[in-house]
């Protein structure tokens, strides 16, 4: 079993703006692992808020050795073994994962979807995300957004209202909503809820900061809109500490370490009647088309990573009706750009 890897920076469309961070740009490290003559790809997108970077993801793979592996691939040893190395650095071992199970499907000659029984009719629309910005810059980049049916909106700043009806002055598509922690007062937080709720919000993510879980569960208990969990839940362990205070979980690659442990987060979140939302960081088409195989099993997709980068190294992957379009060819279906 022979790793490869490369890294690069993925540039953003626009600058990326969220309560309390802005980038233009995010480091990517892309991993290849070889059997057998096929190769699988994954990738880590390290966003600067979960503390990794090129540095430790390049002194991670360097002290991994999967040459005891053997296939068929036993995924929970694979993270075992990966969660030996470090309790942390959810990103790079996502790209191990991700790798490890393109290149099964290959093994295998089966798309990874049919691995997790997904069922491709049962796609959900994917969301567009907009960065808090500036109304004029809000409006063009709605320009940018025609196929997606659904608006995602950062908010978490003084100007949350002023956002959302620059948006309703030039489209009535429903909206995400990401508070990213950004709310402060219950009451006030409750109070956006429900006119958010008015204005055709079909979700809101992580109202009030993580750490403060009676207020998020206060919000939960009187809003009229679906409040989901992102910062709170990072891996399977914090599905079940989060129920209760949320009426759902948005499940990323990129936090949950891989495809194998975010399929355990979306059956035990059912199995405790959450709902899940399906997200993504900034990713090229390789981490797009992971999200993509487990997004049928979600009640909702944001997988828009293609849509707001310039230099995505794959083909897009086929959207059509505001829907990813899941491939018949063996593993992810990666198609270099």
């Amino acid at each position: 079993m022979k790793i490869g890897y490369k890294s690069f920076e993925l540039e953003l469309k626009y600058p990326f703006t969220i309560a309390r961070f802005s980038r233009t740009s995010t480091p990517i490290m892309l991993v290849e692992i070889s059997h057998e003559g096929l190769t699988g790809y994954g990738e880590a997108s390290m966003v600067p808020y979960m503390g990794e970077s090129i540095e430790t993801a390049t002194n991670f793979l360097a002290a991994v050795d999967l040459g005891w592996l053997k296939y068929p691939f036993n995924f929970e040893e694979v993270m075992a073994y990966l969660d030996k190395k470090s309790p942390g650095d959810p990103n790079i071992k996502a790209a191990i994962d991700i790798a490890l199970h393109d290149l099964a499907g290959k093994l295998n000659n089966i798309p990874c979807y049919r691995m997790f029984g997904s069922d491709p009719s049962k796609m959900p629309e994917t969301a567009y995300t907009l960065g808090i910005d500036s109304p004029d810059m809000i409006i063009r980049k709605l320009q940018d957004a025609g196929d997606c049916h659904i608006i995602k909106v950062k908010l978490g700043r003084d100007n949350d209202k002023e956002l959302i009806n620059t948006i309703r002055s030039v489209t009535n598509k429903p909206l995400f909503i990401d508070a990213n922690q950004g709310w402060t007062d219950r009451q006030q937080g409750l109070d956006m809820a429900c006119w958010l709720g008015e204005q055709g919000a079909l979700l809101i993510e992580q109202p009030m900061p993580k750490e403060d879980m009676d207020s998020n569960a206060w919000i939960t208990e009187r809003s009229p809109v679906p409040i989901i969990a992102d910062e709170a839940v990072q891996r399977f362990a914090d599905v079940d500490h989060v129920k209760g205070a949320y009426h759902g979980i948005n499940m990323k690659l990129m936090k949950s370490a891989g495809m194998a442990e975010g399929f355990r987060m979306i059956q035990r979140a059912k199995e405790l009647n959450m709902k899940v939302l399906i997200g993504c960081m900034s990713e090229t088409s390789c981490g797009t088309l992971a999200g993509a195989a487990l997004a049928p099993l979600c009640d909702w997709a944001d997988l828009d990573g293609p849509f707001l980068t310039t230099n995505n190294p794959f083909r897009d992957p086929d959207f059509r009706d505001g829907k990813w379009v899941l491939s018949d060819e063996a593993g992810l279906g990666l198609v270099a750009g």
